[in-house]
């Protein structure tokens, strides 16, 4: 049985080497579903259809199933992010503590609802489910950044600092 031949890259962008690396170490094995397409995720900012297409030829799984991974898990993006992101966290203590009018308030400042990007690019609005920081509801990640004890007026303040940029 002749061995396996990996499709080749889409192109040449070094970052598809990256990915290549990831289903090579795991044998182009079915089980590295999640975990490649998790690095096309952090080398290129979203999956978009042809990333996906590869990934799913590449590792011999049905396209079905992965465009079922990466729609079910919030970490997945099919859209490009924004310059600055901003993810409200939508957990129960976040939630009790009052991130609903936070989210209000981004997407009312925004123009936006949460999971899309302004017109211009230059910010995502986010929510996840709970970032395991309850203690210190309600949270927000400002690119990243853990933010604490937020106010609607922190909210607006920082997505202000980002429009001006």
């Amino acid at each position: 049985m002749p061995a396996y031949a990996p499709p080749p890259l889409p192109s040449d962008d070094k970052r598809w080497k990256i990915v290549n690396g990831t289903m090579r170490k795991n044998g182009f094995a079915r089980y590295a579903l999640i975990e490649t397409l998790h690095t096309v995720q952090s080398s290129f900012g979203y999956l978009d259809d042809d990333a996906i297409r590869f990934v799913a030829r590449s590792l011999r799984v049905p396209l079905s199933q992965a465009y079922g991974v990466v729609t079910f898990y919030h970490y997945f993006s099919l859209k490009p992010p924004g310059k600055h992101t901003m993810t409200i966290c939508t957990g129960t203590a976040c939630y009790i503590k009052g991130t609903d009018k936070l989210l209000a308030s981004a997407e009312k400042r925004l123009g936006i609802a949460q999971g899309e990007t302004t017109r211009d690019g230059a910010i995502s609005l986010m929510t996840a489910r709970c970032v395991g920081a309850c203690g210190r509801a309600p949270v927000v990640l400002t690119d990243g950044e853990l933010q604490g004890q937020m106010t609607d007026e922190q909210v607006i303040e920082q997505l202000e600092r980002w429009a001006v940029e």
